[in-house]
């Protein structure tokens, strides 16, 4: 069974937390729903706002990249002045993003829009934090396990939204608005944040370095293919990468309050949670993204099914119908299992649906098999990821951790739209895509190694440093 450290700090109020915890579910859920919607929508992007695939790919990256700045920032801005109006903010962001995504007509004012609406990421790390503060010792595992679970069925639920709408993306941002709306006034109503307040200094300084590395970084590998591998311009991003990511680790490891603490990244109590978040997060998104990609390549390539969006979000059911039902049960499973072997086990599987389309993609049956496969793994390792990384936490930086650990599987996801653009541009026909469907098997299988391996080793109480 898996262990949690409890806070010590408990409510005294004799009213039951769980309405509260469902409506953190509920809002944490949307925030992976208003990132994956984007991309069955990115050949319409393309041919409406009259942008190339590689620029419209950058709606989807710079979200992520976004989302991967702001959660350790409110995260640690929730520690400072509550969790509470951090949640409703982000969601506040998140309503104005997508109206502002629904009316616009040109790529830069979707982007623009996209930007703010990066920043709902964050919601789950601090819904994590607050079910921390307010649940029972006997109950924690169970809301960790039901917001992280909810996660995984917001990010097929977002495919299946672009399916209904019919590639109308206007209408996709409508409606993520609306539940927003929604999410914020349900959260508002039913979630109260314990947690006392503690003082602090953001780490903007951090904040703007790692925004800096991962762009450069990300554009290398995203422009590697059209540029070429050994261009000035490439090599030049990479180099400007490495030296702004060393700054990034020089800064943090000396300024007081550090964004990332660099400890918490490498102990041995979290660093099997941070390497499988971060290939699960890559192996997920290369997978729905390359998915999504190929059965919308038109017919008479020889290798594609020529899909509408709605076809797509039909071949993602499965994935999206799994991660529903496994989120349902998730509370049972983290009783019964200790959270390691719940990661180890659903990310052995999300790589078995890579390996599976590698060698089978022939027809529509193979595609609901592979995101059958996805969906199951996805369901049960990102149920148990957010108690993974807090399990050997001290209470005090639980949101600190589970902030860190959103982060890396963020910058995995982020990664992932670049190193597709990348392996398609170099390898053309079906043997492209069977380049991304095995690196997504390999993230997977090695995500479950690191889960399975550190998750042995940690079998006793391990508390990560608050030391930098």
């Amino acid at each position: 069974m898996a262990t949690v450290v409890a806070s010590a700090a408990r409510t005294t109020s004799t009213k039951s937390p769980w309405p509260g915890v469902v409506a953190l579910a509920f809002a944490a859920s949307i925030a992976a729903l208003q990132n994956t919607a984007v991309v069955p929508l990115l050949p319409v992007l393309q041919r409406e706002l009259h942008a190339s695939l590689s620029a419209v790919s950058w709606t989807l990256t710079l979200s992520l990249l976004v989302a991967a700045v702001a959660t350790p920032l409110l995260s640690r801005f929730g520690d400072m002045y509550g969790r509470r109006p951090m949640i409703l903010g982000a969601l506040a962001l998140l309503v104005v993003g997508s109206v502002m995504a629904a009316l616009a007509t040109s790529l830069t004012w979707l982007m623009v829009a996209r930007v703010l609406q990066g920043a709902v990421a964050a919601l789950v790390p601090l819904s994590i934090g607050v079910a921390r503060d307010v649940l029972p010792r006997e109950q924690l595992a169970t809301g960790i396990g039901v917001i992280s679970a909810t996660m995984g069925f917001g990010s097929g639920g977002g495919m299946i939204l672009a399916g209904l709408a019919s590639g109308d993306f206007h209408l996709v941002f409508w409606i993520t608005g609306g539940i927003s709306l929604v999410a914020a006034v349900i959260v508002a109503i039913l979630v109260r944040d314990t947690a006392p307040a503690v003082k602090g200094r953001p780490d903007l300084a951090g904040a703007a370095l790692l925004a800096a590395w991962l762009v450069a970084l990300l554009l290398g590998i995203s422009e590697g293919g059209s540029w070429g591998w050994t261009s000035p311009g490439v090599l030049g991003l990479f180099a400007a990468a490495a030296v702004l990511a060393a700054l990034w680790v020089a800064v943090e490891r000396r300024v007081a309050e550090p964004l990332v603490e660099m400890g918490m990244l490498v102990h041995r109590g979290t660093i099997g949670a941070t390497v499988a978040s971060m290939l699960l997060g890559f192996s997920f998104f290369t997978l729905m993204t390359g998915t999504s990609s190929f059965a919308q390549v038109p017919v008479e390539t020889g290798y594609g099914f020529g899909a509408s969006t709605l076809q797509v979000g039909f071949f993602l059911l499965p994935s999206t119908l799994f991660m529903l039902v496994i989120s349902l049960f998730a509370g049972r499973i983290m009783r019964r299992f200790h959270a390691s072997s719940m990661v180890a086990a659903g990310s052995a599987v999300t790589g078995l649906a890579g390996l599976w389309l590698v060698v089978a993609h022939s027809s529509p049956a193979h595609l609901y098999v592979a995101t059958s496969l996805m969906g199951i793994g996805l369901g049960v390792g990102y149920a148990a990821l957010g108690t993974m990384a807090v399990e050997h936490v001290d209470p005090a930086k639980t949101a600190l951790a589970a902030g860190v650990n959103a982060l890396v599987r963020i910058v995995g996801g982020s990664t992932a739209g670049a190193a597709i653009a990348a392996i398609l541009a170099a390898h053309q026909g079906v043997g492209g895509y069977q380049w991304v469907f095995g690196a997504a098997a390999l993230a997977g299988i090695t995500a479950a190694i690191f889960a399975a391996v550190y998750g042995r080793l940690n079998r006793r109480m391990v508390t990560a440093p608050s030391a930098r």
